[in-house]
């Protein structure tokens, strides 16, 4: 059977090789044996939310691991339809349940699907709770508890409820969404064939502001897109649609909406780690909050410069939300982030929520009537300097690493593209500080095959040096 090891968000494969029926019931009765092992008996009458996105037969592996829960004698809370994770993750803290398992693989690429666990706040579990859950994950399916589905609901231990209703309540406590719906907008929405479709232009119904939906329909093919991840060049369609139909902005959510990508109104692409600056810019000052930003180390520098500059204390972690909920909630975080494009909310989730981070966006928007390229040129201000960013991936196999790493362990250059390195954290893979305020970084993927070279600068010029530097450094460039 397939050794089962959980990544920076929980397990991942390709469906019919690695990830089957029999290796998704391994997962769940791992998962089972960890809240046995975790919740006096008494409290497992909690229950498990379950829900999947539109990946091929994704309602059928949730279905698998629900006969698995219910089979263990725990209730499963199973959400009908496709459902975004953050609707998935509140609703474990709506329902009051131990925890989720979401079948999903986010933004990898079609022929993939993935497990994913949450804790009883509905947050990434940390990494010594998913290091627990391995070790319970039977070698074979001999070891595996399960009952029928139809047998389970028959005994009240499965439950089929619709999450949406008590989410998007949630979300309209969260922001006044009148004036949005008010405000005339044109919003572009590419749902990249994923759970978001739907669930945001209900939000924004009977008002004079225009949803222009895109992707919305099913194709597990996700066609016009490598994947549904909300970079460029996935992104490319919503940015020629914006600037084909005159919108205001556009909205992108990637397969199971929990990240983002946003489009100006001209159709530029604002990148991620610009993003998750406007987000904490927004919540300071149209919000007024000061609590603590948390943010993986691969993202942007000008959040420390914004936590300086309005005495916010800004904490740096591992790349993945295991690392990133654990600590929104150890220090009551008003917003917590990485660079893929995933933003949570202090008010709302230790989770990502790709929904409430457009619904901040476009009341940023109405707030301060300002265009997004407008509001981008308000954060440049506000930090002292333009700061430009790219990543590069490059499919690396895993009985490589050993090698890179080791020679990544040894190697500390002085320099890179003509900018001196000022700092070394080796945290999570090898990032070095650069003396213009940027960084570049290393580091192995922990959910696919891949080595990634991350790099944020304020010398647009040095952009792809530095990204050749990186790749030289890890042995992968002449």
């Amino acid at each position: 059977m397939t050794d089962i090891v959980f990544g920076t968000d929980g397990w991942r494969g390709k469906v019919a090789e690695t990830y089957t029926f029999a290796n998704v019931r391994r997962c769940a009765q791992g998962f089972a044996e960890y809240l046995r092992d975790t919740f006096k008996p008494a409290e497992l009458a909690r229950g498990v939310v379950i829900g999947h996105d539109k990946r091929f037969s994704g309602r059928e592996f949730a279905l698998a691991a629900a006969e698995v829960i219910t089979g263990n004698g725990i209730p499963v809370h199973f959400c009908q339809g496709p459902t975004p994770t953050p609707a998935i993750s509140f609703q474990v803290v709506h329902l009051g349940a131990l925890g989720a398992i979401n079948i999903t693989a986010s933004h990898n690429p079609p022929a993939d699907n993935g497990f994913k666990v949450r804790d009883p706040q509905g947050g990434a579990i940390d990494p010594d709770g998913l290091k627990r859950i391995e070790s319970f994950i039977p070698s074979s399916v001999s070891g595996v508890r399960r009952i029928p589905a139809v047998q389970a609901e028959a005994v009240d231990l499965l439950r089929f409820f619709d999450a949406k209703p008590a989410y998007l309540a949630r979300i309209r406590e969260l922001v006044d969404v009148e004036p949005i719906k008010d405000a005339g907008l044109t919003v572009v929405y590419d749902a990249m064939w994923g759970n978001g479709a739907g669930w945001f232009d209900e939000l924004l119904a009977g008002g004079k502001t225009r949803i222009v939906p895109i992707h919305a329909g099913t194709n597990p093919d996700f066609p016009e897109m490598q994947r549904p991840e909300p970079i460029r060049p996935n992104v490319d369609v919503c940015l020629a649609t914006v600037a084909e139909v005159g919108a205001d902005v556009g909205i992108i959510n990637d397969g199971d909406a929990d990240r983002i990508g946003l489009a100006d109104e001209n159709g530029q692409f604002i990148d991620q780690l610009r993003a998750y600056g406007l987000m904490a810019l927004y919540l300071i000052t149209v919000r007024g909050d000061h609590r603590p930003i948390v943010k993986a180390l691969s993202t942007t520098g000008m959040l420390e410069i914004l936590g300086k500059k309005y005495d916010v204390d800004v904490h740096e972690v591992g790349v993945g939300f295991k690392y990133v909920a654990p600590k929104m909630l150890e220090t009551g975080a008003m917003i917590g982030g990485e660079e893929s494009g995933g933003y949570a909310f202090g008010s709302h989730l230790p989770e990502r929520d790709g929904i409430l981070a457009a619904m901040y966006v476009l009341d940023f928007m109405v707030q301060t009537g300002k265009k997004p390229s407008e509001l981008v040129e308000m954060l440049f201000e506000e930090v002292g300097n333009r700061f430009f960013y790219s990543r590069v991936d490059t499919q690396f196999p895993p009985e490589k690493r050993p090698q890179a790493k080791a020679r990544l362990d040894d190697v500390r250059p002085e320099s890179v593209a003509g900018l001196k390195i000022v700092g070394f954290n080796g945290m999570d893979g090898y990032k070095f500080y650069l003396e213009d305020g940027g960084f570049l970084l290393i580091r192995f993927s922990g959910t696919e095959p891949i080595i990634r070279v991350y790099t944020e600068t304020t010398r647009q010029d040095l952009v792809p040096a530095l990204l050749d530097g990186g790749l030289e450094i890890a042995g992968l460039k002449d």
